[in-house]
């Protein structure tokens, strides 16, 4: 990582005083967002009760640890970020904010969050927001995303962990629920983004991003897609015969996942002429199914826990 696209945004004159919410922008606060709710289902799905303050406490300092991740995945990344237009707008690329200045952020709010997440909570939960910061900024941005095309498949790991660690919270330990609720999260990111990717078109060839559109092709990309949906369906399934599921998650997982699938099989069956021809259409529709799929599930999973006091949740 390099000063570049900090010194890009100077010479184009895009340079102005920074504000907070430039500051706010660079902590992600849609990826935060995700974290915060997905890591909230597994504290109040868990089988053992937090107080309300300590609950708090710990979805406010995990969310903190999810934006010192963006913030050093921003720090990183800038010398990408200015050449691709879906991130050419971000603070460092804007020339709001600097990269070092994304650096201190980072590594203070990492230091502050997971502290403060071992005095509230327990040292396994603490070491599971630790270890998640590490894998995105490191093991994810460092490493993966610049030298394989299997970057957002191994990657994706870094966002599955919310829910772990919400559990883990609550519990002091991993089970079954928190594993499947995991790899939920898993096996969704690499269709997620490849979606993504089949539309945003040039913009990882522009960065020199190994993405599976790169590498592979688009047409190995969707392959890709359609098997990694078909590894999906029973793992979305099968969560709900476990002590966290239900008839309400049973049903709302089906019908994610026929449609999710159908999707899926749209876009394996087309060839780019037909994408260009549509606007990628189908490919975006696909994309925006995504990202309402995780949270419905998840919001399953909580209507769930909170009807089983009542007799009208779980098996």
């Amino acid at each position: 990582m390099t000063d570049v696209s900090y010194q890009t945004a100077k010479s184009a004159g895009q340079t102005g005083e920074a504000q907070f919410g430039d500051y706010f922008a660079l902590l992600k606060p849609r990826v935060m967002s995700l974290v915060v709710f997905t890591a909230l289902v597994g504290l109040l799905v868990a089988p053992v009760g937090v107080h309300p303050f300590v609950g708090f406490c710990a979805i406010l300092f995990i969310a903190v640890g999810a934006g010192a991740s963006g913030s050093l995945n921003m720090w990183w990344d800038a010398d990408i970020d200015v050449v691709m237009k879906r991130t050419a707008k971000r603070p460092i690329p804007a020339g709001k904010v600097t990269p070092d200045e994304a650096l201190g952020i980072g590594l203070a709010l990492s230091g502050f969050s997971v502290v403060l997440l071992w005095l509230a909570t327990n040292a396994l939960a603490a070491f599971l927001l630790a270890f998640t910061i590490f894998f995105y900024a490191v093991v994810y941005s460092m490493w993966l995303k610049r030298s394989t095309p299997q970057n957002i498949v191994i990657g994706g790991a870094a966002g599955a962990f919310p829910p772990m660690i919400g559990w883990v919270v609550a519990t002091g330990s991993i089970s079954v629920e928190a594993v499947l609720m995991f790899m939920l999260i898993f096996m969704w990111t690499p269709p997620h983004f490849w979606a993504l990717a089949l539309f945003m078109k040039s913009d990882y060839d522009d960065a020199g991003v190994p993405m599976l559109t790169v590498t592979h092709g688009r047409k190995s990309t969707r392959r890709h897609i359609l098997a990694y949906t078909l590894l999906l369906f029973p793992l979305a399934i099968g969560t709900a015969f476990t002590s966290i599921g239900g008839p309400i998650y049973l049903v709302t997982a089906v019908v994610l996942n026929v449609w999710f699938l159908k999707g899926a099989y749209d876009i394996w069956r087309r060839d780019e002429t037909q994408a260009e021809a549509d606007n990628y259409k189908v490919e975006k529709s696909v994309f925006k199914v995504s990202l309402l799929y995780l949270f419905l599930h998840f919001g399953a999973l909580l209507v769930e826990a909170v009807l089983r006091p009542y007799g009208l949740g779980g098996w």
